[in-house]
């Protein structure tokens, strides 16, 4: 499928492409693939090789993605993709979206059907998670507008690594966000994740002040990002720059990938966590995989 000329641009002076999807900014060669391995450059123009095609497609409870908050107790049509804009040791979904071959798992589908499939299973809204959403924008928005148009709301889990116009574009039809700030250490998100802290802050602020459901959700790693000193940080940012009704949820992690040989994160940091959360007068707190 042929991305449209919006998100990216031409080079006047080699056949590169600069992929504007997300905030990797790729600059592609002709025959090759950006860092998700979704878009390549193919005679000078970006195409999206898994257009329509995913790797999951189920009914969920909305609170798994988690949202807490948003049409609490109802079901959501969850799709996942493959590929990822950022590279994090520890990935949970590492097989779809780091090590993955779509060809043989890929499942082919239209936009029409997974639309029926939402309304059949009495879903409210459809939800692209499980990998990064943002890769995708054109199969997304398409299929987000046409569930709008069936009064569905569409929700976003993503890792916040919008570029500056992927972002306008998907703030005009997601209704509800969770983003992964996996951290508030610009260290932690260069050497453990591939990605830039600053960009995924401002972008968290710009939903927020756009006035989307918001809700975010800290990874808890023990030893990485675990220490005192940065859950306060984060607190701070939640309750001084979003608002204390921003939901908080802290997750506990286990070894995957490539940091298995850390241990699952300790039950009582997790329980600190909710407690200087609560303190600093963030309102809703919720602890997950615990």
């Amino acid at each position: 499928m042929l991305v449209s000329n919006e998100l990216y641009k031409k080079s006047s002076k080699t056949q590169k492409i600069r992929c504007e999807i997300c905030a990797n900014y790729c600059k592609i060669a002709d025959g090759k693939v950006g860092i998700c391995k979704q878009h390549k450059n193919i005679n000078g123009e970006l195409f999206d090789e898994s257009y329509g095609i995913v790797s999951s497609l189920s009914p969920d409870p909305i609170e798994k993605k988690p949202l807490n908050k948003f049409l609490p107790g109802t079901f959501t049509y969850s799709i996942g993709g493959f590929g990822c804009n950022m590279t994090c040791l520890h990935c949970q979904n590492y097989m779809i979206s780091q090590e993955y071959d779509k060809n043989q798992r890929g499942i082919k589908i239209t936009s029409e059907a997974i639309v029926e499939n939402a309304l059949k299973y009495n879903c409210e809204s459809i939800a692209w998670t499980y990998n990064e959403p943002t890769i995708h924008l054109p199969f997304n928005k398409k299929t987000s507008l046409m569930a709008k148009r069936e009064n569905l709301k569409v929700i976003y889990v993503s890792n916040g690594y919008f570029s500056d116009r992927s972002l306008e574009e998907v703030l005009t039809f997601v209704d509800a966000f969770n983003i992964d700030l996996k951290s508030m250490s610009c260290d932690f998100y260069k050497k453990v994740c591939g990605a830039d802290l600053d960009i995924v802050l401002d972008n968290i602020r710009r939903i927020y002040l756009e006035g989307k459901h918001l809700e975010i959700t800290n990874l808890i790693i023990n030893d990485y990002n675990d220490s005192l000193d940065e859950i306060i940080e984060l607190c701070d940012f939640v309750v001084d720059e979003l608002g204390p009704e921003v939901p908080l949820h802290f997750s506990r992690a286990f070894p995957y990938y490539k940091m298995n040989d850390i241990s699952p994160t300790r039950p009582e940091i997790l329980f600190k966590a909710r407690d200087i959360a609560l303190e600093k007068g963030i309102k809703n707190v919720y602890l997950g995989n615990i």
